[in-house]
């Protein structure tokens, strides 16, 4: 973990201060502070940066103004640090780019164990020797390349955030079992707590937009009334 770059991103430099100070303690090296959305992103295009603490409230651009720019030269993991709390708000952060959210007041240790989780995730995902694990997950219209770590849709490579690639993954490799919410919060994210309700609505539709010939439609992801999901029509090979 300690070789992953992050970056921090507010205007408060007493929060980025608290946060960086917690993470070195928790073997972090590699971290980037950055007080406006232009000086995150001049880092984001310099820097392989793993994961961004982005401040919603930046004193130029907001972060939700900020994130989708960041996802057209980044896969970077995105944490929203937000004072607000509505739904809307939430659904704005995801529909933006985010992949998580915390909201002030916060304890360091909940972005430390937040960030930990993460990376713990996406590490785990490929920890099965090469010979006893498949390369590839057939869905039909789609695959996903476990080595590779890409999602092919009709042949052609589609763009996926580290959250949305990390939870399709883990319904490709248990095609057709029904998981419900917080058994897939616990699975790909880390944790079920402090997570809010619509986070992995959010981020099946985030993958219904990739995979799906029509989002509305689904034929591959469905939603089991008062059950959860479950990814069908797959072959692993």
């Amino acid at each position: 973990m300690e070789k992953r770059n992050i970056l921090l991103v507010d205007d408060e430099k007493a929060i980025v201060k608290m946060i960086e100070t917690v993470l070195r303690k928790e073997g972090f090296e590699h971290i980037y502070t950055a007080h406006t959305a232009k000086e995150a992103f001049a880092i984001v295009e310099q820097k392989q940066i793993d994961l961004i603490v982005l401040d919603v409230m930046l004193p130029d651009h907001s972060g939700f103004e900020l994130a989708p720019k960041i996802r057209e030269i980044s896969e970077a993991y995105i944490l929203f640090v937000t004072a607000k709390v509505s739904d809307l708000d939430v659904l704005t952060g995801f529909a933006t780019g985010g992949d998580d959210y915390v909201t002030k007041p916060f304890n360091p240790l909940e972005i430390a164990a937040r960030i930990k989780a993460h990376f713990r995730r996406f590490a785990t995902a490929g920890t099965l020797p090469v010979e006893n694990r498949p390369k590839q997950y057939h869905f039909g219209h789609f695959l996903l390349d476990e080595d590779k770590g890409e999602l092919i849709v009709e042949g052609r490579t589609v763009s996926c955030p580290t959250q949305v690639y990390l939870l399709l993954l883990y319904l490709c490799k248990h095609p057709n079992k029904v998981f419900s919410k917080s058994e897939l919060l616990e699975a790909v994210w880390g944790f079920n707590h402090y997570v809010d309700d619509n986070t992995v609505p959010v981020h099946i539709r985030r993958i219904r937009e990739r995979i799906e010939v029509s989002p509305s439609q689904p034929q591959y992801l469905l939603t089991v009334r008062g059950l959860g999901y479950k990814l069908v029509q797959g072959k692993i090979t």
